[in-house]
């Protein structure tokens, strides 16, 4: 790729070196894309039949990529056959459109572009009006349709062709569409001078006919008889035209009717084209509520035309896309239009990090009989997805639907041995394994194997672990076995305490379940324990390397005493020793205070022992430590005293001990009071 050269200019040649690498860096980047697109098509000021083959290769492959990733973008398109007009004539422009109308079969401008190039471009009136037709069937039901309609009259007066003019007309005043009453003020003054056989369908008009001739006729007195005068042909017509003309006022109230209904969600949809931006939600909203409005019509091709329309939009939400789908399963069949839209969603729209529509559309394929390339679906979403859960666990029920359980199992045991799946993945795996066995074998004792041998790998793992305790409280018991299954539930919930790496939190939801079970189904003496836990689990705080500022903050606004946590301060130690942590606490805290027992210090103890015991030092300071300054310096007062002092300064001596002091307590002047 580094001796690819671009055409034009060095500089031109550099900065296109520079976009491209930086698009082939982040291929997501529309910003990126738009920059390459800009830059090729100013190459040599602006493309043409003359420019180098260079730079035409160039701006053909980078247009072609990026209309490749994104296909909605009709504007682009419009440029490209453009540009291909001015490089390589009629019929390069030609293939460009066919392409673009093909990706974006619902686009007014695009088709009404196409068809206006159509016209400038050929000299064949029915070839014109073939594209035309096509593009009709595409857009005519657009909301917002009336330029490509006003491109197709248009074309027709240019020939003259006023039966072709009025049979169009004859078709718009039927959908509802923003500029409907001027289409049918035209349709109305035209119906004035066409014949009545293009005016209604045969059989109306017979029926109309048949009815003015028998309200119409009148008896007339002739001598002694009475004579039946009936009336003349022209008076037949001119009642006909204005029987016509009445039905045609129906249409238009109906049409009027139809539009105003939908005018309510027309006149919310902000940007009817697609752009990589994300919706607002009340854009979607909006889009939801309008297909609810077109599905309870019931009319096939308005609701389809609306899907379409919606999904060139909401192209990269696969909630649409799954809709669609689901709609169209509705219909009869229609399995080959189902096929479409799961294929499109798949393969073009959907990105790959939302896979549901892809497991949506195996689905589809396994109802279908077409069991391996449902399996291939899913390896196709593992190979850009590995370690997706999800998928796993899809990928391993349908095997086991048309393979038995070893194969499920199977598909299992590949996923957790593989290196690219992640720990976490294999923990929720190893869980599903186990669930298996269960539930399909009816293994309970293999699936407690499961859980038990890989218990110590997924420590950290809340889905292994909650499986573990649910699979355990689900178990059916009597009261033989009561005791039993007490035995399991209990170990799991003490490894979920004392052995496993969950959040506090996690930790303390799960235990309220197994209290729950404590009360509803323990056996005699679990009482005890379910107090005993309660007093622990909830007391249960967060731990940050500051034990007081998290456990303020846990506790904050409620009774949670930590004090009575034994559990708790044993895990969050590093011995496992309760009374490292409230060391700790205290070392963090400040410590609590010792009493002082005043006989105890007369006798020459040190009140202090429990106080550096509590504080784990090892040596503890003798009696003789505990220094009385020489009484010469003591007045009455002093005597009185006397025990506050000596214990203020052995205070100070433990303070200078602690932080460091190098002057010993002897070296200080004795404290005098005056």
């Amino acid at each position: 790729m580094a001796d690819y050269t671009f055409g034009g200019t060095d500089e031109e040649n550099a900065e296109l070196k520079k976009l491209n690498a930086e698009v082939l860096e982040d291929p997501d980047s529309f910003e990126n894309w738009e920059k390459l697109v800009r830059a090729a098509e100013s190459l040599e000021g602006g493309l043409n039949r003359n420019s180098s083959p260079q730079s035409i290769v160039a701006t053909r492959d980078i247009y072609d990529r990026f209309l490749a990733k994104f296909p909605l973008l009709f504007g682009y398109w419009k440029k490209y056959a453009d540009l291909e007009f001015s490089i390589a004539g009629t019929e390069a422009a030609e293939l460009v459109y066919e392409r673009g109308v093909a990706s974006i079969t619902n686009s007014v401008d695009l088709w009404t572009n196409y068809c206006s190039f159509k016209v400038e471009t050929s000299h064949d009136p029915d070839v014109i009006r073939e594209l035309y037709e096509r593009g009709a069937t595409c857009v005519g039901l657009d909301f917002l349709a009336h330029p490509f309609w006003d491109k197709y009259l248009e074309f027709e007066e240019r020939l003259e062709a006023q039966d072709k003019i009025f049979a169009i007309l004859d078709r718009v005043v039927h959908i509802p569409m923003h500029q409907y009453a001027r289409y049918f003020e035209r349709y109305r003054h035209l119906a004035q001078h066409r014949p009545l056989p293009e005016l209604l369908p045969a059989d109306m008009l017979s029926q109309f006919r048949s009815e003015i001739e028998n309200e119409g006729a009148t008896t007339v007195q002739a001598g002694a008889q009475q004579v039946k005068a009936e009336r003349g042909e022209l008076e037949i017509e001119r009642e006909m035209r204005t029987r016509i003309d009445n039905f045609h006022l129906e249409i238009f109230a109906r049409t009027q009717t139809e539009t105003t209904k939908r005018w309510t969600y027309e006149s919310e949809i902000k940007r009817p084209y697609f752009h990589v931006t994300e919706l607002d939600e009340s854009q979607m909203v909006n889009w939801r509520k309008y297909l609810d409005f077109e599905e309870v019509e019931g009319d096939y091709s308005r609701t389809q035309f609306l899907y379409e329309r919606c999904l060139v939009t909401c192209a990269y939400y696969d909630e649409f896309w799954s809709r669609y789908a689901r709609w169209m399963l509705a219909q009869p069949s229609k399995e080959e239009e189902v096929r479409n839209i799961y294929q499109r969603a798949s393969m073009l729209y959907v990105p790959i990090s939302r896979p549901s529509v892809r497991l949506h559309y195996a689905y589809f394929e396994e109802m279908c009989e077409r069991v391996e390339l449902a399996k291939d679906i899913h390896q196709a979403v593992l190979v850009n997805l590995p370690g997706h859960i999800e998928t796993i666990v899809s990928l391993a029920n349908m095997s086991r639907r048309h393979g038995g359980l070893e194969a499920a199992i199977e598909v299992y045991k590949a996923q957790i041995e593989s290196p690219q799946c992640d720990h976490y993945a294999k923990a929720a795996l190893c869980a599903e394994w186990a669930r298996l066995l269960w539930k399909i074998k009816g293994s309970v004792d293999e699936a407690r194997k499961v859980f038990q041998q890989n218990a110590h790998w997924y420590l950290d793992s809340r889905p292994f672990w909650i499986s573990y305790l649910f699979f355990e409280l689900e178990q059916p018991t009597s009261a033989e076995n009561e005791s039993t299954q007490y035995k399991y539930i209990k170990q799991v919930h003490d490894d979920i305490r004392r052995k496993s790496q969950l959040p506090p939190l996690t930790v303390k939801d799960l235990s309220h379940y197994y209290m729950a079970y404590l009360l509803e189904r323990g056996i005699k003496g679990t009482a005890k324990e379910y107090m005993t836990l309660d007093r622990e689990i909830n007391g249960q705080v967060l731990f940050s390397p500051s034990l007081n500022a998290r456990h303020d903050r846990a506790n904050e606004g409620c009774n949670r005493p930590f004090s009575v946590q034994t559990t708790m301060k044993q895990k969050l130690a590093e011995d496992g020793q309760e009374a490292s942590t409230q060391r700790r606490m205290m070392m963090e805290n400040g410590h609590p205070g010792v009493e002082v027992d005043e006989a105890a210090i007369r006798r020459g103890e040190n009140p202090y022992t429990k106080y550096y015991q509590q504080q784990g030092e090892q040596q503890l300071p003798s009696d003789t430590q505990v220094r009385r300054p020489e009484r010469s310096h003591y007045s009455i007062t002093d005597k009185l005293l006397a025990p506050t002092t000596a214990l203020s300064m052995i205070d100070l001596d433990f303070t200078l001990k602690k932080f460091g002091s190098r002057c010993p307590l002897e070296t200080r002047s004795p404290r005098t009071f005056p």
